[in-house]
């Protein structure tokens, strides 16, 4: 085996996340991905990394670790992976686990019991703490001391159910939203990251490295400037011609309320009575802020991620360094694929923090671990509250019905 502590990645997407861990030490042993443009960019980059390019869930962990080449004798270290997220992104329907995909989401956590890694990773959207979710009648483990939600479908019931199946497995789980700004990403990108160990430990919050202009002794934000200077290439997506006579007229930081009063009407059409600060539309990026969230598409009206100052979108190699993969990485497919490929990716600056994090956590004694802080009350992790681990136990503890969930982990 390799002397490097081994991974097996699964949703590993374009190994947005499975760069970071690699540069922090770790070695992907394998990756499972179904998406065929984002399994072709794995092919791509490491042609010997053994790939399943299915659905997960006709697998079980017996079947990871013979891909891997891990024998049920070696350990994994980490087992990582951030499944489908629509089912719970705030811009869906929010149907959680009555969503298939949500669905893979719990047989992620089945695989994890089965393959029985040191350490797990799950990454998710911010949707993931308010999602809901009716548990199936009589599907409660009562070995677990762990009851149902309430008939009621109440926000954050989803993550409730799966920490109950993750206690039931047999490990701790300690989460909270992070911002990857926050960890030297030129982004502004919340995701749910739950950390969990097999050893019973609870894993101290990942301590951020960055924050706005540098406070409480951190590393200021990395910029979009610093993050796009020196490319070369530019390939981008077209704006069309009739929107683009609107990004003419604004500068760099500015977005559709910077336009002339007598154009916003023509400009926003329809949209301009919509609720909200509307604040993605005709969005020209800040060269010295991280930049907004990368979705799938740059020029999607609502969410307009155009260059600060050449008239077009955010090219293909601008979203690459700023979800921080490296310059020689390659993506296979369409120039939407890769548009995509890129958006979803978890940024690599994040997994590298997570990744040095447990390393960190793993050279600790027993001793050690027990007494570690989990949570440092001086610490912004992200711009919310009540986004971890202690509040959504405190939260189960307040449920004062039969049903609801009684967290002991």
């Amino acid at each position: 085996m390799d002397e490097k502590k081994n991974v097996i990645s699964t949703f590993s997407g374009a190994m947005g996340l499975d760069n970071g861990l690699e540069r922090a030490g770790l070695s992907v042993k394998l990756c499972v991905e179904i998406e065929h443009a984002m399994a072709e960019t794995i092919r791509l980059n490491k042609p010997l990394l053994p790939l399943i390019e299915d659905d997960i869930r006709n697998y079980s962990g017996n079947d990871l670790r013979s891909k891997a080449g891990i024998s049920p004798e070696d350990e994994v270290f980490l087992m990582c992976g951030g499944p489908p997220c629509q089912a719970f992104s705030t811009a869906g329907k929010r149907k959680g686990f009555d969503d298939v995909r949500g669905n893979v989401f719990l047989k992620y956590i089945e695989l994890i019991g089965e393959v029985r890694p040191k350490y797990f990773l799950i990454e998710n959207v911010r949707g993931l703490l308010s999602a809901s979710y009716r548990a199936p009648e009589g599907s409660a483990n009562k070995k677990s001391g762990y009851a149902l939600p309430t008939p009621k479908e109440e926000k954050g019931t989803a993550l409730l159910y799966a920490l109950q199946r993750i206690h039931e497995i047999g490990y701790s789980a300690t989460f909270t939203l992070y911002d990857a700004a926050n960890y030297g990403v030129p982004q502004k990108r919340e995701r749910v990251i739950i950390l969990g160990s097999c050893e019973g430990y609870q894993i101290p919050l990942i301590p951020p490295t960055h924050s706005e202009n540098g406070i409480n002794g951190l590393k200021p934000w990395v910029t979009l400037r610093e993050a796009i200077a020196g490319l070369t290439e530019c390939h981008a997506a077209k704006i069309p011609e009739k929107r683009l006579k609107f990004f003419h007229l604004l500068k760099a930081g500015q977005y559709w309320k910077d336009l002339p009063p007598e154009l916003q009407e023509e400009a926003m059409g329809n949209s301009l009575h919509l609720g909200g600060g509307k604040t993605g539309f005709y969005r020209r990026l800040a060269w010295d802020l991280p930049s907004p969230t990368l979705v799938t598409c740059p020029t999607m009206p609502a969410t307009d991620l155009a260059h600060p100052t050449e008239d077009r979108a955010l090219s293909i190699e601008e979203y690459a360094r700023i979800q921080m993969f490296p310059d020689e990485w390659k993506f296979a497919g369409k120039m939407t694929d890769i548009y995509k490929q890129i958006g979803n990716a978890v940024p690599t600056g994040l997994g590298y923090a997570a990744a040095k994090h447990l390393l960190w956590f793993d050279s600790l004694s027993d001793t050690e671990k027990k007494r570690v802080q989990i949570i440092n009350p001086n610490v912004i992790y992200s711009r919310y509250k009540n986004t971890n681990h202690e509040y959504f136990k405190a939260l189960a503890k307040k449920k004062d019905t039969p049903s609801q969930l009684d967290f002991s982990f």
